[in-house]
């Protein structure tokens, strides 16, 4: 029997919430759930394992087994960096890097070569990528530091090394699905090829963390409409969210990527769906794209990561983003640009104070506390990548750069 596994806000409230994209708002959108598993009838009470704060505005994660003896070798890393002379640019002096989203290591190895004397802290949620960090740890001694786990793991992974706030130099985000899991069909990730419906980034790390055919197994019909209509921005998110649910009882439940995308494209029928390099775009795409933001907490993640960049960066020193969805653009844009006071009148407070005594409670210190900048924006503009670029590697046409440097 399938378990009502979300309850959800309002369409209006969760659409408010996402467009302002409060880490807090969000997290508490997604409440307590519980699985059925057939005979073993196992429960798992939390979707997102709720810890207490650290220091800052951040959840740490439950201890999980970094085991990575399972983990295959490969001999080259499948995975060409996006925008990396841009990047080159922004981070071309020498200190202590965090490179938050490692992959398979494109941007870290670039950065050792240009600046010989700086060392890397390398994080990634990925076991195969960890394996990639600890070989390029092996042809660089000293200088590159594998971690493993996510952006809300970071605390923990940094105090273990004795890292304090205020200490790097430069970090590096380049946020989404790498090539080499993209290009793994036994990842769940693909349209193209048939695998398990499983879009885990982490893999097997953390056994407590459902995927994507477990969610769609119990998930109701209306959660899973909000989900496609605001994770995937999909028009025809009704029609998929009751095919799904109502295939659970007239066929069976959705165990692979083949069966998923020949669904959604059974039920939208759509010839004409195009990306940006007008090549052909399979209608299940937005549908694959909202439910991996959901199995991975995607947006949370990336809303921690972002505080905790600045809590550990130093003063002056720079974080550079790489987005590819709007999604996670306006949580990047929204951090960078803050309150920006520089086109705000200076009496704005006192003047409000007027009519709502409750602010006279704040002295001007305390006010130029609340209201201070945080980032100053290096780039005028967000930076695309070249035709050039794009002409090379096509999944490189929706990366969006941003770069700012801390207060």
């Amino acid at each position: 029997m399938a378990v009502r596994i979300f309850t959800l806000m309002s369409n209006r409230t969760l659409h408010n919430n996402l467009q302002y994209m409060s880490s807090r708002t969000v997290y508490n959108s997604f409440k307590k759930i519980t699985r059925t598993i057939n005979s073993n009838n196992v429960s798992f009470n939390h979707l997102i394992h709720h810890r207490s704060r650290k220091q800052y505005n951040a959840f740490a994660s439950p201890k999980l087994n970094m085991s990575t003896n399972a983990v295959p070798k490969m001999a080259t890393a499948p995975h060409i960096p996006v925008m990396s002379e841009e990047v080159k640019k922004l981070l071309s002096y020498d200190g202590v890097f965090l490179d938050m989203t490692f992959g398979a290591g494109g941007h870290t190895r670039m950065i050792l070569q240009n600046c010989s004397n700086s060392k890397i802290l390398c994080l990634d949620r990925d076991p195969l990528a960890h394996q990639y960090a600890t070989d390029l740890a092996d042809q660089y001694p000293g200088r590159v530091i594998p971690l493993l786990g996510k952006f809300s793991e970071l605390p923990d992974l940094l105090d273990k090394l004795g890292v304090c706030d205020n200490s790097l130099d430069g970090i590096l985000m380049d946020v989404g699905v790498s090539s080499m899991q993209f290009d793994d069909p036994q990842r769940g990730f693909m349209l193209s090829q048939d695998g398990p419906l499983d879009m885990r980034m982490d893999s097997n790390r953390d056994e407590n963390h459902l995927t994507a055919a477990e969610i769609l197994a119990n998930i109701d019909e209306d959660s899973l409409y909000k989900v496609l209509k605001y994770y995937g921005e999909e028009k025809h998110a009704r029609k998929i969210a009751r095919a799904v649910v109502e295939s659970r009882y007239l066929l069976r439940k959705l165990r692979t990527t083949k069966e998923l995308a020949e669904l959604v494209a059974s039920v939208i029928n759509i010839d004409g769906r195009l990306d940006k390099l007008q090549r052909f775009s399979h209608p299940a795409t937005k549908t694959f794209q909202a439910l991996r933001i959901l199995v991975n907490n995607e947006l949370n993640e990336l809303d921690y990561g972002l505080k905790s960049a600045h809590h550990y960066l130093r003063p002056g020193g720079t974080l550079v983003t790489i987005t590819f969805h709007s999604l996670e653009d306006t949580i990047v844009k929204r951090h960078f640009t803050g309150m920006d006071i520089d086109k705000t009148p200076d009496s704005i407070g006192r003047g409000v104070a007027k009519h709502r005594s409750s602010l006279t409670s704040y002295s001007n210190s305390e006010m130029k506390q609340i209201m201070a900048k945080k980032w100053v924006n290096v780039t005028k503009h967000v930076l695309l990548p070249s035709d050039e670029e794009v002409s090379r590697n096509p999944r490189a046409r929706s990366a969006k750069l941003r770069a700012a440097v801390k207060c």
